[in-house]
């Protein structure tokens, strides 16, 4: 039996001795007795003994209460091996040694550690931990670690908002190492557990506190920066996961997030800082199955305009390949009269490109139609509306798209004409200048001289004339709207037929615009 050894070294390990040097020399001492009982184990009948609970509660804390020892750096100048850098070559090689059966008994202790010594709020110690941990044990063992993370965090589940995050924050750090797919059976696991604490911080954001029957008080800021954590999470375990399984994992979790009306609590706090959570891909088709798009668009016709904006930064996230989304801030800024200032990054567009326009283009046609005819839309919504066009534009156009694009922003000029009275004074200006942006960059990146000059002229007479019909006078803090819209007729108007002659004679196939736009309510979307 090992365990005078266990215990002896580990005392040794937390030597106090008052002459530092002596100390440094103790502490070294009982880190290589360690390391030697670990090595004599392996070759041993006595193997398993060492992997006992007993026995791992001993070294492990040991060796952290090493780890993180600020004053063991060594002396000045000397090149000899430190506590902490022998500590984590002892630390990694224990982990490298430990097969399936004996990782919970390994990690376990380091979780007790963090807690008993409140490191999870420090983050940085933590995540150190979880590094080494990763990094160390054998790969097909590292969903173990994940699984024992997420244990931890549903334990600590009426802790405070710092220690969640503390947690979280490694589980992130610790998806971002594990091998690409390989969370294997954990997969629902992680989004269940990151979910449910989602909404448990939502509501210990309402409430102030984290247990009603103790004085565990949390605040707003930080729940939120809880909440950001799991989002940023969220999207990190979704990274770590093949293209085709992303969707369905997106799938799942648009069933499992509540929205208002069902669970009133959760709605603001998300959407809008969902951009955290960034999914590449580079296969449309495999990106958003039908199975996942019809779903998601259904979202774009809910009353609350938190969850629209939502659904509209996930597709912009899903559509963005190549980063763009940021250079396209008209909002901020008048209509650009030369868009090769933006730099876009623009790929030619693949097969698959083209097949997923084709199935699904009239589909987010349709959708973004309606989202602008939603009166609670504001000009965040119209940001993400342009931005979402634009990308459409740059990523996904081959001739065909482009015509049918071109047709629903004069489709969306028509709706600011029709005078609906869902509309306020305010959403049809922000239509009109929607569009009036939209086709002054759609009509350079088609690069036809006539139909850019068309647009420019239209732009430049309202700029004289109706100002409130683009974006530098409607997408500000105080918007100048017009006290009517009985001027906008004429000049100041985009032509149709004028952008289909001139786009007739550059030889684009221009039918589809010569028909009216129409979007189509089905029963699916009735009965969303």
């Amino acid at each position: 039996s090992y365990d005078f050894f266990v215990s002896r070294f580990s005392e040794m390990c937390h030597s106090s001795y008052e002459d530092p040097d002596v100390r440094t020399k103790i502490r070294m001492a009982g880190i290589r007795g360690l390391q030697g009982v670990v090595r004599k184990t392996v070759r041993d009948e006595l193997q398993a003994n060492i992997w006992e609970r007993q026995h791992m509660d001993k070294i492990v804390p040991s060796l952290l209460f090493n780890l993180q020892d600020p004053t063991d750096s060594g002396s000045p100048g000397c090149e000899k091996e430190s506590p902490a850098e022998l500590t984590e070559r002892c630390f990694r090689e224990l982990l490298g040694r430990a097969a399936y059966g004996n990782i919970k008994n390994a990690i376990k202790p380091v979780l007790m550690h963090l807690d008993n010594h409140s490191l999870w709020e420090g983050k940085s110690f933590a995540v150190r931990c979880f590094k080494i941990i990763m990094y160390s044990i054998q790969s097909q063992h590292s969903h173990l670690v994940i699984q024992q993370l997420l244990g931890h965090l549903d334990a600590n589940s009426k802790s405070s908002a710092t220690v969640r995050a503390g947690i979280v924050e490694v589980l992130s750090e610790a998806a971002v190492i594990e091998a690409s797919g390989s969370v294997g059976p954990t997969v629902l696991e992680v989004f269940n557990t990151l979910l449910k604490q989602l909404r448990l911080s939502v509501d210990y954001e309402l409430t102030g506190s984290c247990d009603p029957y103790s004085n565990n008080m949390t605040t707003t800021d930080q729940e939120r920066q809880l909440q950001e954590a799991v989002i940023k999470t969220i999207g990190s375990f979704a990274n770590t996961l093949p293209i085709y399984q992303r969707a369905e994992v997106m799938l799942f979790i648009m069933g499992k997030i509540p929205v208002p009306g069902i669970y009133p609590a959760l709605g603001s706090p998300i959407a809008g800082r969902v951009e955290v959570s960034q999914f590449r891909n580079s296969n449309m088709l495999a990106a958003l199955p039908s199975s996942f798009l019809e779903p998601l668009l259904s979202f774009t016709l809910m009353e609350d305009p938190e969850i629209r904006l939502l659904v509209l930064s996930i597709l912009i996230s899903l559509i963005d390949r190549h980063q763009n989304t940021h250079k396209f801030t008209f909002l901020r800024s008048v209509i650009l009269s030369d868009i090769s200032v933006l730099k876009l990054k623009v790929d030619k567009c693949s097969r698959q490109d083209n097949l997923f326009m084709k199935k699904h283009g009239q589909r987010l046609y349709r959708h973004i139609f309606l989202t602008c005819s939603e009166e609670n839309s504001g000009r965040s919504h119209y940001q993400a509306l342009y931005t979402l066009l634009a990308l459409l534009s740059v990523e996904l156009a081959n001739e065909e798209v482009v015509v049918d694009l071109i047709r629903l922003a004069l489709a969306l000029q028509d709706l600011a004409l029709a005078n609906d009275e869902r509309l306020s004074l305010y959403n049809r200006c922000a239509v009109h200048a929607l569009s009036a942006a939209y086709l002054s960059l759609i009509s350079q990146l088609t690069t036809v001289p006539a139909f850019c000059q068309h647009i420019q002229e239209v732009i430049e007479l309202r700029q004289k004339e109706v100002p409130y019909l683009l974006p530098e006078d409607i997408f500000i803090e105080n918007p100048r709207v017009p006290e009517s819209l009985e001027r906008v007729e004429g000049e100041v108007l985009f032509q149709q037929f004028q952008i289909a002659e001139v786009l007739g004679g550059s030889g684009y196939n221009i039918d589809i615009l010569n028909t009216p736009f129409t979007p189509q309510i089905t029963a699916f979307h009735c009965f969303c």
